[in-house]
């Protein structure tokens, strides 16, 4: 089984389909697949028997999709009825013909009084199906379809106003016929949107359930149209894998990283599994160090080591008994220049290192970074003389860099020089400006480009944070994380994440792939958490907690 799944530009899913058709699987065929899909989709997630089901059926292929969907939840018992932007005739249409065979309600527009009943189906329906623009779309609406959504959106208006009164009169609680607003579900995806570039007409419904089909598509994972997606369901419509094999943007699955993550062989001791070395904390940020080293441990590395300036070891050490430490010289609480030369003769036991979480940017600190990389072998920082060729390598351990060391990173000159090959570099956009010398905006509107170009420029591996997190590597590989949750921009995830890719790393887990899947691990822990907890009321250390609920999620 293949676990890579692509992600899609419109250009290259219509011509992956257009070669599926020419290899005689048919676009009425993908067509079948594609409906059934929504329909299977819509009733493994609630029984639609006796549910008023409207379908909003528009000019092209889309619509048909819907049509298809429409036949088979009448078929599981739903009381369904179309709504057609533009009439289709039931001798040259076989999905009308089957629909007016089984004596599905099909209203056109133009017919008599077609609005009205529009208005009085999308009031009373408990599910929708958007299926009146597809992929090749591009917002804004206009004509008949921005009049359709005109007609529902008004509806839907109506229905919220009646059950906000019903609320404040009973204040309990609405009635499953009293939703204040159907389940929507999105064919491909909501109307409105571009699927390249995420941009969204207001128009547009937003979706509870998002049915796309071979691959989802870049704009999926593109704001704004990415907060009206929901949840994203990518379905089989029988195109052949290697019809993408060309394209080079995945989406991190759990199947991936189960195919990325090391045996844990029943003969195993604690150093199968890896010794992973983590710099960090200071006396403002203790956290950090707690956070980053449970991890760690949450996240299978034999052995944890905590390197941390020597006032916080008790409070720190109180919470992580299962972590060694490695107290460092410090000033006033701050890891200090001294340290480097410490921490570099602890190092060669130990498979990865993790630097920076909750380290500050006093400056004290900023000399013991630039001391570690300077004394580590390539060059100069600051104004520190050479100590050794300038074609030398640093000879750290495989290296995660992350929070206030890439901040101090972004003040050297020549900084990717002075890291060891296969990095991993963790920022936010804020810390990725501040690398880049570029802004927010700019790395935020373009972040697959961004994350790709400045990884084949650094020459490392690239953690973009985010809502849906980009991983990228100097080869050219890419790769998104399928999670936006609210519940993960809270102090203090950061560094969870760092301790994640860390211990993955020193499992002897390669740089892309201890990245990407310790991201999906990371986010899917937020995941669980965001559920059981809500967003507002979750913490990174909730998601701590759930990394080992996580990890047995992955594996199955």
């Amino acid at each position: 089984m293949n676990s890579t799944m692509k992600i899609v530009s419109v250009d290259q899913m219509r011509a992956i389909e257009a070669a599926a058709d020419a290899a005689g699987h048919t676009y009425a065929e993908m067509m079948e697949h594609a409906g059934r899909a929504v329909a299977e989709a819509v009733t493994a997630r609630q029984s639609v028997k006796g549910k008023r089901v409207l379908i909003l059926v528009g000019p092209g292929n889309n619509g048909g999709d819907g049509l298809v969907a429409a036949h088979y939840l009448a078929q599981a018992g739903a009381e369904v009825a179309c709504y057609l932007t533009r009439p289709r005739d039931p001798q040259e249409d076989a999905n009308v013909k089957r629909l007016q065979d089984v004596h599905v309600r099909c209203i056109a527009a133009g017919e008599e009084q077609a609005q009205r009943a529009l208005a009085r189906l999308a009031t009373g329906a408990d599910i929708v199906v958007d299926a009146l623009l597809g992929t090749g779309s591009l917002p804004p609406l206009k004509g008949s379809v921005a009049s359709v959504l005109q007609t529902v959106n008004a509806a839907f208006e109506h229905r919220a106003r009646q059950a906000s009164r019903t609320l404040i009169a009973l204040n309990t609680p609405p009635a499953p016929r009293e939703r204040p607003r159907p389940f929507v579900v999105a064919v491909d995806g909501p109307s409105g949107l571009s699927f390249d570039t995420g941009t969204l007409d207001d128009m547009a419904l937003r979706a509870d359930l998002t049915v796309t089909f071979a691959y989802p598509k870049a704009g999926h994972f593109r704001f704004p149209g990415a907060a009206a997606v929901g949840e994203l369901v990518v379905a089989d419509i029988g195109t052949a894998p290697d019809l993408a094999a060309e394209v080079t943007l995945e989406v991190v699955t759990a199947d991936r990283v189960r195919a990325w993550l090391p045996l844990r062989p029943p003969s195993a001791h604690k150093g199968t599994f890896g010794r992973a070395m983590i710099v960090a904390g200071s006396t403002n940020y203790t956290g950090a160090a707690y956070l980053a080293g449970a991890a760690a441990v949450r996240a299978g590395v034999g052995l944890a080591t905590v390197a941390l300036p020597a006032p916080i070891h008790s409070p720190v050490a109180a919470r992580l008994p299962e972590a060694t430490y490695l107290l460092l010289p410090h000033a006033m609480g701050v890891i200090s220049e001294p340290a480097a030369e410490v921490l570099k003769e602890a190092l060669p036991p130990y498979d990865a290192l993790l630097l920076g979480p909750g380290l500050g940017r006093e400056r004290e600190t900023v000399a013991f970074v630039e001391k570690l990389f300077a004394s580590a072998g390539r060059r100069a920082v600051g104004f520190q003389p050479a100590t050794a060729s300038p074609d030398a390598r640093p000879t750290l351990p495989p290296l995660v860099v992350d929070a206030d060391a890439l901040n101090i990173l972004a003040g050297c000159a020549d900084w990717p020089a002075l890291l060891p090959p296969g990095t991993i570099l963790t920022p936010h956009a804020g810390e990725m400006s501040r690398l880049m010398g570029s802004t927010v905006e700019a790395i935020e509107a373009e972040r697959v480009a961004v994350a790709r170009r400045q990884a084949q420029a650094w020459d490392q591996v690239v953690v973009l944070k985010g809502a849906y997190t980009v991983v990228a590597a100097p080869d050219g590989r890419a790769a998104v994380v399928p999670f936006a949750n609210p519940g993960l921009a809270t102090g203090g995830t950061g560094d969870v994440l760092a301790g994640v890719i860390v211990a993955l790393r020193a499992q002897g887990v390669e740089a892309f792939a201890a990245a990407a899947g310790g991201a999906y691990l990371h986010g899917l822990a937020g995941e669980m958490c965001c559920q059981a907890l809500g967003a507002a009321g979750m913490s990174a250390g909730d998601v701590v907690d759930a990394l080992p609920q996580a990890w047995q999620r992955i594996e199955g």
